[in-house]
């Protein structure tokens, strides 16, 4: 009869090795993300929502383009942590604006997430400012206060008009999408719902919004209403209460934790 047969202890090892190391990677080991995973997105769009609120400026307002490259870090006890570097575009246009590099931290505390970000933007800022002095002209010499519903409307058309309201408020609810974003709760802007202006005496501008944002993943709901105040050059303001929160009035002035680089005139291979 034979006996059993052990296998050489050096091939015995590797076979092991190889059945065990996908088990074996440290703990808090970076993680290469697929660039259009739910993740990557989410994280890249609060990246954005931050940005927007600290730029102050519908004329520099970016939307996401591309991302290229998205890693994770997240090390047990501690905060996930992503790093990213995608395109942006244009608000308005559409056209591919610049890059981005960005880490996003979500807190596992109740806070926002903290955002730092450098873009290099293709859109000079001489013309950014110019397009936000023509629309707060634009603004200040009505004839009478701004108001307006439903923009845009339920076929997606938003009135000449009423442009330069909805640009503010898509600048504005940005600070109250970046607050609210979890790691796994995402926000969009689906509607101003409706929207007053204020007249003050001094240079600022003010208007009353009703905004209504969409959750992502739950497809929820979430009205909103914001008061934003706004001068071109100045921190945008904005105090608001959801209907969902559990807490009073909150307010957020451009000076939050993180930081958004200066969005800089694009220099082509050097960067």
């Amino acid at each position: 009869m034979l006996g059993l047969r052990t296998a050489p202890t050096g091939a015995f090892l590797l076979l092991l090795f190889s059945l065990l190391s996908p088990l074996l990677v440290p703990a808090g080991a970076e993680q290469e993300l697929e660039p259009s995973s739910r993740l990557a997105t989410a994280a890249a769009r609060v990246a954005l929502h931050y940005l927007n609120f600290q730029a102050a400026s519908p004329g520099a307002l970016q939307g996401l383009g591309q991302i290229r490259k998205a890693t994770l870090k997240n090390v047990p006890d501690s905060d996930p942590k992503y790093y990213l570097r995608f395109t942006t575009k244009d608000y308005q246009s559409g056209e591919t604006s610049g890059t981005c590099f960005a880490t996003v931290l979500y807190p596992k505390t109740k806070s926002a997430p903290v955002v730092n970000i450098k873009c290099m933007n293709t859109k000079d800022q001489k013309q950014i400012e110019e397009e936000d002095n023509r629309l707060y002209q634009k603004i200040r010499h009505q004839t009478k206060p701004i108001t307006g519903n439903n923009i845009p409307d339920s076929y997606g058309n938003i009135e000449p008009a009423l442009e330069p309201v909805w640009a503010l408020a898509v600048a504005g609810s940005s600070y109250i999408m970046w607050e609210k974003s979890t790691e796994n709760l995402g926000y969009f802007m689906a509607q101003v719902k409706s929207v007053k202006q204020w007249i003050r005496k001094d240079d600022y501008i003010e208007f009353d919004y009703t905004v209504l944002l969409h959750e992502i993943p739950t497809q929820e709901i979430i009205s909103c209403h914001m008061r934003l105040t706004w001068l071109p050059g100045h921190p945008l303001k904005v105090k608001y209460f959801c209907a969902s929160d559990d807490q009073g009035l909150k307010d957020g002035s451009g000076m939050e934790s993180g930081s958004a680089a200066e969005i800089l005139p694009e220099r082509g291979a050097n960067f």
